[in-house]
């Protein structure tokens, strides 16, 4: 396969994979309930400032050894518990995340091609799709999916992201299955 072939594939499939994305979590809708509002916001949020010196994932109630952790386990069964996420300070400025997201499509998108054409073979159109479905479920499931797993992210807060996985990487398998093979 040539370089140029290579190059356009990638470029056009990381586009795909990238504007589904942005559409999925700006227009469409897609994740409109993957978060929650309360209206203690305000509240909250003072009390994090003044208790919270450092940015990081919060697991609540927790404890300060792992001892003290399993101790604290057993008490905690049954009862409420969060992951707070926290920031010192919010940037509105998204160039640098876009770029990011950007050039991580494009070094997917590339390396699924190399899967795909590892040998020298051209891959047939229905494998291309199906490979880029599985790929994207890969993903979800390595990802999001373990974090339902293992934090009990309920569903509300990963399915959007499953939707976003099944729909680009299925738009890129398409774009893919009739690029790898066009004469």
């Amino acid at each position: 396969m040539k370089r140029k072939h290579w190059v356009i594939g990638s470029l056009v499939g990381a586009i795909i994979v990238f504007a589904w994305q942005g559409l999925s979590w700006m227009a469409i809708g897609i994740h409109d309930k993957q978060m929650k509002y309360t209206p203690a916001q305000d509240e909250i949020m003072d009390l994090l400032n003044s208790k919270i010196t450092e940015e990081g994932l919060y697991s609540m109630p927790s404890a300060a050894t792992k001892k003290e952790m399993e101790e604290k386990a057993k008490e905690m069964e049954g009862k409420p518990w969060a992951s707070i996420i926290y920031h010192k300070e919010y940037h509105m400025d998204i160039a640098m995340r876009t770029t990011r997201a950007l050039l991580v499509d494009l070094f997917l998108v590339v390396s699924l091609i190399y899967l795909f054409t590892r040998g020298g073979a051209v891959p047939i159109p229905r494998r291309v799709f199906s490979g880029s479905v599985a790929w994207g479920l890969a993903f979800f499931i390595a990802g999001q999916y373990m974090g339902h797993v293992w934090f009990d992210l309920p569903w509300h807060m990963i399915m959007g992201d499953l939707i976003d996985n099944v729909v680009s990487w299925s738009l890129c398998g398409i774009w893919l299955g009739w690029w790898l093979n066009r004469k």
